[in-house]
């Protein structure tokens, strides 16, 4: 996931709030795991990119790179997409680990081209575990990115703060493996992790430069907006999404 403690820790300012918090929460985060290499996977990337026209669902796309050994690299594929699948699967104690896989709210998995299950695993979640209940707010102004995170009451709140620069639609001409000969498009597609730092359940302000959205692997021109996640655990055993925003860049 290329996930990054420390690039940018002199730009990372984190404060108090002294002004409340308003936020248009989303009612479902959903990550949907996926690959060029995968024969099973143009289903389930047309799903998101239906979805994604739903204001009210933050989807991303997080390609991985475990079936490149089949013949084509994935030209989008984090390896750390691949820790973070796994991650999931041990923090719910299983080894589904498989393309297509949705991940609704941090905490159910699944197929992902079954449009009416995602819906389902939407419900489900929103009913059992109150997700997405913590407002997050994001404004792009004076070439920063400012990332707002209220304040909860009560013990045992605290979660990591995460910001993906996103691009919105990338069309990828495959020229081996399964879906050789096609071009594909993927929707909303996660190009990096940045961790700005952990909410301790205070309120607390982050921000970073836009010059510093850019990576390795693709230019600042290819980040349409920026999501940012708070979710409850660790890197290693990730849980429930806790607050959820996006800012267009453009």
């Amino acid at each position: 996931m290329n996930y990054r403690h420390t690039a940018f820790a002199a730009a990372l300012v984190c404060t108090s709030l002294t002004a409340p918090v308003s936020a248009g929460e989303p009612r479902a985060v959903i990550e949907l795991f996926t690959s060029q290499g995968c024969s099973s996977c143009p289903a389930a990337d047309k799903v998101i990119g239906e979805l994604a026209h739903d204001p009210s669902l933050l989807t991303m796309s997080l390609a991985v790179d475990y079936w490149d050994y089949l013949g084509w690299k994935d030209t989008l594929a984090l390896h750390g997409h691949t820790e973070r699948q796994r991650a999931y699967a041990n923090a719910r104690g299983d080894r589904d680990v498989y393309t297509p896989q949705v991940v609704v709210n941090g905490i159910v998995h699944v197929l992902g081209s079954d449009k009416a299950a995602i819906e389902k695993a939407i419900a489900q979640t929103s009913a059992s575990a109150a997700p997405l209940k913590l407002p997050v707010t994001i404004a792009v102004a004076d070439g920063k990115v400012t990332v707002n995170v209220a304040a909860v009451q009560g013990d045992g709140n605290s979660g990591e703060v995460w910001l993906c620069p996103i691009t919105g639609k990338a069309p990828v001409a495959v020229g081996r493996g399964e879906n050789s000969g096609h071009t594909l498009t993927y929707t909303n597609v996660v190009r990096r992790w940045v961790k700005l730092g952990d909410w301790d359940g205070k309120a607390a302000s982050f921000s970073m430069p836009v010059s510093g959205l850019s990576g390795a692997e693709y230019s600042l021109g290819d980040v349409d907006r920026v999501d940012v996640i708070v979710q409850s655990g660790v890197t290693a055993k990730p849980g429930l999404m806790l607050g959820a925003a996006t800012a267009n860049l453009h």
